[in-house]
This record gives structure tokens, sequence and C-alpha cells, in this order.
């Protein structure tokens, strides 16, 4: 128990630059401590995922809330070496995509529920953004519950968002239909190495208490750009033709150069292409 405490108080320490206080008595400390070890890792080892693996990580996946029990998620696992090869032609600067053991979208569904108002003969009344909304946050919550599964039984697993840069194409691959569509991908395999923990800014920065506080934010973002490069510098800068090589190279210049260029401007229009109406 006590071992299991100081690995979580060490990984919440690498993450944030300090651990919150943990409670003298605190259940399942040794889960925590799992989940709060979560490493990013895009190298893959050469062995197979069992399939039936598979299955059951994304039925236990599905066991996790959902909105009003509309249930209005889906996960397309891409067997078919020809779709696979299709999907990762999409992905070039994501090669994990290619090289992953097993590969699966995690997508929003809408479509049942409509379906539901047809068999029943019940008007669908509730056609504006939060029918959209709602499939791509279950989407969402099984994803997590996926990565979370797959480290339980010791997998890896890479998320993808990138695959929403080409929805109509995607779309087509996995044969998607109206009101369902694409939120992430996911490589999965067996680790080819121990990773690291990607350091995160400071707790505070997102956790609050009665009301939103985001006063000290400036400073959080400084702390984090200086705590982040002793441990996990980026070993690329980006777009330097665009930006230029004046500024030092930190997590917010990286993400302010990430989202100061165009990218997924095709996303609504994809998204009412489904059939959603976004408003």
């Amino acid at each position: 128990m006590d071992d299991d405490r100081e690995a979580l108080r060490a990984h919440l320490t690498a993450r944030y630059g300090v651990s919150p206080e943990l409670p003298e008595k605190l259940p399942g400390v040794a889960s925590l401590a799992r989940m709060a070890n979560h490493r990013t890792i895009r190298s893959y080892a050469a062995r197979p995922v069992d399939p039936a693996l598979v299955r059951v990580l994304a039925a236990v996946a599905l066991s996790a809330p959902t909105k009003s029990d509309l249930q209005q998620a889906d996960i397309v696992i891409v067997e078919s070496p020809e779709q696979r090869a299709a999907l990762a032609a999409l992905l070039p600067d994501n090669p994990w995509a290619a090289k992953a053991p097993a590969f699966a979208v995690f997508c929003g569904n809408n479509a049942r529920q409509r379906r539901v108002h047809e068999l029943r003969g019940h008007p669908f009344v509730n056609d504006h953004l939060d029918a959209f909304f709602n499939a791509a946050v279950d989407a969402g919550i099984v994803l997590s519950a996926f990565v979370t599964a797959a480290e339980a039984v010791g997998l890896t697993t890479t998320p993808i968002s990138a695959i929403r840069n080409h929805p109509h194409a995607v779309a087509d691959i996995l044969a998607l239909p109206a009101h369902v569509f694409p939120v992430a991908g996911l490589c999965i395999g067996w680790p080819a190495h121990g990773g690291s923990i990607s350091p995160r800014l400071p707790l505070e920065t997102f956790v609050h208490t009665d009301r939103h506080e985001s006063s000290g934010l400036d400073g959080q973002i400084a702390e984090y750009d200086s705590r982040r490069n002793l441990t996990r510098p980026y070993p690329a800068r980006r777009a330097d033709d665009v930006f230029g090589t004046g500024q030092p190279y930190t997590w917010s210049e990286d993400k302010a150069r990430q989202y100061g260029q165009p990218e997924r401007q095709g996303w609504g229009e994809f998204v009412i292409s489904r059939g959603f109406k976004l408003v």
C-alpha cells in the first residue's frame, strides 16, 4: 500500500510538478497509480494483438457512462489490410497508424436515436447542435474508457484526431451512414519501450473550487513552459518559415503555432453533410 501511495505521488509530481495531498485512507490507490502513470508510447512491439481481446476491450469501453442511456458511440475495428492502408495513407504525419498491430476508429452515432423515433412514431424535435454534441461526447467517453481498459491488460494506445482532417474520405472508407461521424482513430499494440509521463500544466490550471479562476493563467503557462523544457523539450520546431526563429521554443509557442495555421476548415461542412444542424 505504501509503495502504491508513493508511486501515485511520484507520477502526479512528474505530471504536474507537484502532487496534491493524498488522503490518509485512499481506496483503490494501486489502480489510481496505474492510471496516473499513463505514458505516451508510439512504438509497438512486433507482437500481434488478438482480435478477440480488442472486442473484449470494446465491450468494456462501451460499458462507460452514456448521456441519458442514448448509447451514441460506435467503434469500428479496422482489420482489413486494404482499409488500414487507405486510412494510413491519409495520415502521413502519424506513421504509427500504419505500424500499430491493431487500429480502431471511434465514432459518434446519432442515427440510432433518429431510427428509434421512426420506429416509435415520435417526432425528432431536438434537431440542433445538442444532437451532434451528445454523440461526440459519448464517443470521447468511450475512447477514454478503451484507453484505460487497454492499459489495464498491458497494451498501449495512441489516439489520432488527424482522421478529422479527411472526414469525407474516412466516412467513405468505413461506410459511415448519415448522422455517424469519426471522432478519433486509435492505434493499439504492445509497447516497445517504457515510454515517459507527459508533463501537464499545473493542476490548479484545470481544477477549480466553486468558481472558475484563471487570474494566474499567464504565470502557470510560463512555469509549465520552463518545467516541460527541462524534461521533455520539443525535438523540432514547427513552421519556422512562417513564424520565424527568434522565439524560445516552448509548449505555448508550439501550440500557438499549431493553431496559428489553418486546419480542418471543412469540418463544419462535413458535419452538416452528415445531416446535423449546428444551431
